[in-house]
């Protein structure tokens, strides 16, 4: 009798067993059904262009012909290139521009929307209009307005006793004033982002601020900067990131010209593969952009994870 028991209670554990299994098996086959169209997508459009550009670099290639290998020869020509070192010159203080300027212009911004001031929706309209723009068209429409003779901002420096400043044919210039317009076109995109971040934070711990007797100031060190610290953290990534491989507004508005003043990574590489036709060259720079970028990115979470780890700023 007892031993007829055992065995059925044995049949229905394997029954269970099996049950079980085969809805994990159903469940990890719908997961992988939803889940395998972006991993397909990610690998065509994001992982495979990577490894290509790696092995691309390793040959000396004009973008039709049969390429030969080098090795590491055009990661070696590339580090002894001053163009290259004056290209990322060049790239390091757009980065620093967007960290350092438009972040901090775009948080301004974000606040200037929450004051009590009449129509101030309609500024925010105002704000964001540089970001709908056309790259093409804010580059052609500032080259007008920095025209030497005829542009507007000559025209303005005139009224204060100053003379006219070429200010796209100037090394000393031309730097400067793509920067300018690099702020201006992008500062409105994190002025969204932390407006978003500004209303998710709770009402109630500014009221509670306000009865510990709190001033703004306090309320904005004490509260708001801390709670805006992971869209700082993210705005600081896509900033260093876009900034690493900008290039459209520097081809329109300067061509990295003159005399390479205004080259990057993105320019060079461009002239490399579509004027120069070394295709194996400009994958390398290519490659470094993005080993660049990813280190970056790698650096900012890192610190990032170990300053909420600390609760450095109490999230």
């Amino acid at each position: 009798m007892d031993t007829h028991v055992k065995v059925a209670d044995r049949q229905v554990m394997v029954r269970q067993n099996s049950a079980a299994k085969y809805k994990k098996l159903r469940s990890a086959l719908t997961i992988g059904a939803f889940v395998a169209p972006a991993i397909i997508i990610y690998t065509v459009y994001v992982l495979f262009p990577i490894i290509s550009t790696l092995m691309y670099s390793f040959y000396k290639w004009d973008g039709m012909g049969v390429g030969v290998f080098v090795g590491l020869q055009n990661y070696i020509d590339l580090f002894k290139d001053a163009i290259f070192w004056r290209a990322l010159t060049n790239n390091t203080w757009v980065v620093l521009t967007s960290v350092f300027a438009q972040i901090p212009l775009g948080l301004v911004m974000a606040l200037m929307l929450f004051a009590p001031i009449k129509g101030i929706k309609f500024f925010g309209s105002v704000y964001f209009f540089p970001f709908l723009m056309s790259t093409v068209a804010i580059g052609l429409l500032w080259v007008l307005m920095f025209d030497p003779i005829n542009g507007i901002i000559n025209s303005i420096i005139n009224l204060f006793g100053f003379e006219n400043v070429s200010w796209l044919s100037e090394t000393n210039t031309a730097l400067f004033a793509v920067l300018l317009v690099i702020v201006w076109q992008f500062s409105p995109f994190y002025m969204i982002l932390f407006k978003a971040a500004i209303v998710g934070i709770s009402d109630e711990l500014y009221e509670a601020a306000e009865i510990d007797g709190a001033n703004p100031f306090q309320k904005f060190f004490k509260i708001t900067l801390p709670l805006l610290m992971p869209t700082i953290v993210s705005s600081s990534i896509l900033a260093i990131v876009g900034s690493l491989k900008a290039f459209d507004i520097f081809y329109i508005m300067t061509g990295g010209g003159p005399n390479h003043g205004t080259e990057l990574l993105g320019t060079y590489m461009f002239k490399q593969a579509f004027i120069n036709f070394n295709m194996g060259y400009a994958s390398a720079i290519a490659f470094v952009m993005f080993f660049l970028a990813l280190f970056v990115t790698i650096i900012i979470q890192v610190m990032d994870h170990l300053r909420k780890k600390k609760g450095a700023y109490g999230i």
